[in-house]
């Protein structure tokens, strides 16, 4: 960006080369020295949006104003050269508010030649000198460009706030999911953990059956988990009935579950696979229940128990499921079921496009 400033100086040419035509000794190497101090405010006046504080630009700003009018009775109309880089500046940090600097260094650039009679400047001569037409167009270059920067700016801020919610969209997946996974996993291994431990000597192999699935239910879980961190899970109604009935086993309550899941459409079964797995995990931790019913539809399900229902706190485990259901375009219906007992239905389009 420097070597692009710096290299629009060339331009200063042009009224270096008035100085030195129109003035001689003394006056021409104060011209040229004015010239000089102009070409370094240039490059050292603060870009729009640099961190540099607002102050130093119009330090630098005002003091390319006074280089310029200084420099008029030196290079006569080839001043309003200086007039350009002005505009270009004045643009660059004002944007369309710069209107009326740009539309008075138009008119001046055009008049002032003429009003004053020892420049010997017509009003022919002043418009056909590049210089009145060179304002009002670099003006406009230079909006363009300051519109283009500003949507570029904008466009990479708004990739960064998508960014940063897709991260803060990944956590609260990877905080639902572990939830949900461990929650269910780790319900398991304290019932049949506590299981084993009731049994005891007394059914010495029924006790060590149910601490080898603990341990594989740990195993299991703890690949649920690397999964879940690499978004690569797989959760299968099949398989959380399966879970749900060694479950309620263990737990002491009477079974009654689907043999098959032929009946529901493929589309809905991964999310029937996690009501299952909230629904079951939460009736063996609250419910105080002895029986626990599910049914299953093409594009519903239901889970009942005869427990104390509804005397325990709202979840993140129920809220991680009302979210899965809404994302699939489904209806959730959580409640008491008299006379006594708990129910949880989630209803999906027939059709399964939500």
């Amino acid at each position: 960006m420097l070597a692009c400033r710096a290299a629009i100086l060339v331009y200063l040419f042009y009224v270096g080369e008035a100085v030195a035509h129109d003035e001689h000794g003394a006056w021409a190497v104060c011209g040229f020295a004015i010239l000089i101090a102009f070409a370094a405010c240039w490059l050292a006046i603060p870009l729009p949006g640099s961190p540099q504080s607002p102050r130093r630009f119009w330090v630098v700003y005002g003091l390319l104003v006074t280089l310029f009018v200084a420099e008029l009775p030196f290079a006569h109309a080839q001043a309003f050269v200086l007039a350009v880089f002005i505009t270009v500046t004045t643009v660059g940090r004002l944007g369309g508010r710069a209107a009326p600097v740009v539309i008075a260094l138009t008119l001046a650039a055009l008049l002032v030649s003429v009003a004053i009679p020892s420049w010997h400047v017509s009003l022919a001569m002043a418009w056909d000198d590049v210089t009145p037409a060179a304002i009002p167009i670099a003006a406009l270059v230079t909006f363009a460009l300051r519109r283009v920067l500003q949507d570029s700016q904008a466009l990479a801020e708004a990739r960064a706030e998508l960014a940063c919610l897709a991260a803060e969209n990944e956590r609260f997946r990877i905080a639902r999911d572990l939830h949900d996974l461990l929650g269910h996993s780790l319900t398991t291994i304290t019932v049949k953990a506590a299981l084993a431990a009731r049994l005891g000597a007394a059914e010495h192999a029924r006790a060590i059956q149910e601490m080898t699935e603990v341990e594989a239910l740990a195993r299991r879980t703890l690949g649920d988990v690397r999964a879940t961190v690499s978004s690569y899970r797989d959760v299968t109604l099949a398989g959380e009935l399966a879970s749900g009935r060694q479950l309620l086993r263990a737990a002491g309550i009477t079974a009654d579950l689907p043999s098959a899941v032929d009946t529901t459409d493929p589309v809905h079964q991964e999310l029937f696979g996690w009501v299952v797995r909230e629904g079951i995990t939460n009736i063996v931790r609250h419910s105080r229940a002895s029986s626990c019913a599910v049914r299953l539809s093409a594009s519903s399900i239901e889970i009942m128990d005869d427990g104390v229902g509804g005397t325990a706190p709202a979840g993140n485990g129920l809220t991680g499921l009302r979210e899965r259901v809404a994302a699939a375009g489904g209806l959730i219906d959580a409640g008491p079921l008299p006379p006594k007992g708990w129910r949880l239905q989630v209803s999906l389009s027939p059709a399964g496009s939500g």
